[in-house]
């Protein structure tokens, strides 16, 4: 992202002495929003030819003349090195960039080095190096040096101090031009007399929010809604790509197919984890300053109020948003300061006074995000909800709430109820008269009872839940717009084609509960119904045994499922024939298997990518897959060797290995994949210092072992 240190570490390569040596023409040329082509061509003509007349005719050349020019010179002086420093997403250097790309392959002894805050696609003619974050370590050694420049002094820290200047740190996000501008004024202030311990107190970042503006500026009305609804999340959050969509959707953004994978280009988010399918994200977290920049636009451009129980509020006379952060404490009712605090809760989540008469301050709210301190939601009383006449968004993920009132019923224009990771025992029947409610998210709360009220909701999309007691059948397949399914038990699934039918739109299902006595030649039948799946998700139940799976054959040719996620122990896997044939990601997750696995996974001859977590009990894997993209292994206790087979033309791109703690040495043929760029290891301390000492991953240009 902007101020990561890509222009910095770009000329100390620039101006290195062997690049000097080995390099003869080199050019850098800087770039802005309002550069030409025309501007760059002329400026790497300046810096690379020698002109034999005057060069300023080479204003009044057109650009095809320009090009042809710089190319001649280019093909007759290698080698050469060229910087094009903060290149823009967009057409106007796309051409220009695969052309000088390709004029600077190894072979031809020369170099391209671009810096951007955007992913820039060129094919397979470049490496990628994503810069990232500075730790708490480098960050507050970032600090030290800054100080001790402007101070000329080497300033020295007790224990208490250093630990009070590193939680300061935390607020820069390891961002260096974060970092940098607060040393400095930390600095100057410590030059007037003020103490460091005072210093340590607070800290100011207005200015590196300033120096973010212009990204935002950048944006398109599409991707700044996106960037505002962002604030709602608390800072360094692990954001769902499916929660954000969801959100965003409600509030009227037009999202289209892939705003988290635009927003990744552009460096404002950073990917957690990938989805299978290409340009999904499905889980991402936002640099603690962008999120910081995010509310401050947030609240000067949709209503966003921010309401804090630590006293640190600017309330609004008409919020459209409110988020609530809360403690986790009981009060002490016996105090005046806990019984304030308690009345200024309760009028914020019930939309009443202490003397329990609505208030008209909420009318207008759109949506009313919960974090933290469940709790308080036990003192409420029943008048719950019911100012709230317009909200839309009602999110209590990670809240800690334990009971609903029935009186959430009367929020009829709720279309996104999230109660996700909660305490709650029992679902309000009221919810049955939500019905324009579109997203109902009720996973993680353990042997949640839920009413027969599912069928009188037809307006939901998605359906999240788990571990649920129903003392009814749900009837889901009256949810004609249902797209996302998860989980429902086995014993609760309805196997009737005609109702089934109706599910045009269920792209996405999980079935839990799933053990030796199910009865899976009933379940796969069912499921070729459901013309749309196409990310099916089989769940054992505990530690039980699941049932054979050969009958998934039955979806050949009725169901695309291109994405198939076993979790769950399992005698043996289904023959290479049975599996669907268009399916492009497999995971297998404590699955357990006895036999090894890869004769069948080699035969699959989609799977583009490949996930074993306690997967498998052998002790080595052999691999044989040309077409694989994806590899990651994880929790494989008693692996001791892997090996590649026909790896030279193997297109494998990214391997993670984390947690296999009898894997002591990686495979020779690692040096042999050209197309390996990133490399993920998660070991024991002894293995990963052997592993960066064996110079087998010298040709990766992302490297990643820990610890």
């Amino acid at each position: 992202m902007v101020g990561m240190g890509k222009t910095t570490l770009a000329r100390q390569a620039y101006k290195h002495p062997s690049v000097i040596e080995k390099f003869k023409h080199r050019a850098w040329v800087t770039l802005s929003s309002f550069t030409s082509k025309h501007e760059v061509l002329v400026e790497l003509i300046r810096q690379l030819v020698t002109l034999d007349g005057d060069s300023l005719l080479l204003e009044e050349m057109d650009n095809q003349s320009l090009q042809q020019m710089l190319f001649q010179h280019l093909k007759e002086m290698p080698p050469w090195f060229i910087v094009l420093d903060n290149v823009l997403l967009g057409k106007r250097f796309k051409s220009l960039l695969l052309d000088l790309a390709d004029l600077s392959k190894p072979w031809h002894r020369c170099r391209l080095l671009i810096t951007s805050c955007h992913q820039i696609h060129l094919q397979q003619l470049c490496h990628t190096h994503e810069m990232k974050a500075l730790d708490f370590d480098k960050s507050w050694q970032l600090f030290l040096k800054t100080v001790d420049k402007i101070t000329s002094v080497k300033n020295k820290f007790t224990k208490e101090l250093e630990r009070k200047g590193r939680e300061m740190l935390k607020k820069c996000g390891g961002l260096p031009l974060a970092i940098i501008d607060v040393g400095r004024e930390k600095a100057k202030q410590r030059l007037l007399g003020i103490e460091w311990d005072e210093l340590f107190d607070s800290i100011d970042l207005s200015k590196t929010l300033k120096l973010l503006e212009p990204m935002y500026n950048s944006l398109d009305e599409q991707l700044k809604s996106c960037f505002l609804h962002m604030s709602f999340f608390k800072e360094n959050a692990i954001m769902r790509e499916e929660k954000l969509h969801h959100i965003w959707a409600t509030n009227g953004v037009r999202t289209g197919i892939t705003p988290c994978a635009n927003l990744a280009d552009r460096s404002i988010i950073e990917v957690v984890h990938p989805y299978p399918e290409t340009y999904r994200v499905k889980r991402c977290r936002m640099n603690p300053l962008l999120h910081m920049l995010s509310i401050k636009k947030a609240e000067e451009e949709i209503g966003l109020e921010i309401l804090r129980n630590n006293g640190n509020n600017r309330p609004l006379e008409s919020p459209r948003h409110r988020v609530i952060h809360c403690g986790r404490a009981k009060f002490n009712h016996s105090t005046n300061q806990d019984k304030n605090l308690i009345s200024l809760i309760l009028h914020l989540i019930c939309g009443v006074d202490e003397f329990n008469h609505p208030t008209n301050h909420d009318k207008f709210l759109v949506s009313l995000i919960f974090h933290g301190g469940g709790r308080y939601l036990d003192d409420a009383d029943q008048s719950y909800w019911k100012s709230f006449e317009l909200l839309k968004i009602l999110d209590m993920e990670d809240f800690g709430a334990k009971t609903l009132s029935e009186s959430i019923g009367t929020l009829t224009e709720l279309r996104y109820l999230g109660l996700r990771n909660n305490y709650v025992e029992e679902i309000p029947h009221s919810l049955g008269e939500l019905k324009r409610l579109e997203v109902l998210d009720i996973a993680l709360n353990f042997m949640v009872e839920v009413p027969d009220i599912i069928n009188e909701m037809g307006g939901l999309r998605l359906l999240n839940m788990s571990d649920v007691i129903c003392r009814k059948p749900l009837k889901v397949d009256a949810l004609q717009n249902l797209k996302t399914l998860t989980f429902m038990s086995i014993y609760s699934w309805t196997y009737e084609a005609s109702n089934l039918e109706k599910m045009t739109s269920l792209y996405k299902l999980g079935i839990e509960e799933i053990d030796e006595n199910s009865d899976l030649n009933e379940l796969f039948p069912s499921l070729a119904k459901l013309k749309k799946l196409n990310h099916l998700i089989l769940r054992g139940f505990r530690f039980r045994m699941m049932s054979c799976l050969d009958e998934i054959r039955v979806l050949h040719g009725t169901t695309k499922i291109c994405t198939l996620r076993l979790d769950g122990c399992i005698a043996r896997l289904p023959s290479a024939d049975s599996f669907p044939r268009v399916i492009e990601y497999l995971a297998l997750v404590n699955t357990c298997l006895d036999e090894d696995p890869m004769p069948i996974l080699m035969e699959l001859s989609s799977l583009k990518r490949l996930k074993l977590r306690n997967a498998y009990n052998g002790r080595e894997l052999v691999f044989r897959m040309s077409e694989l993209e994806i590899l990651c292994i994880s929790e494989l206790w008693n692996l001791r060797k892997v090996r590649f087979e026909e790896c030279k033309i193997a297109r494998l791109k990214q391997l993670e290995i984390t947690n296999c703690p009898h894997l002591e040495t990686l495979p020779q043929e690692i040096q042999s994949m050209s197309y390996l760029q990133k490399f993920k290891m998660v070991t024991t301390k002894h293995i990963a210092t052997k592993i960066k000492n064996s110079g087998l991953l010298f040709k990766i240009v992302e490297v990643d072992i820990s610890p």
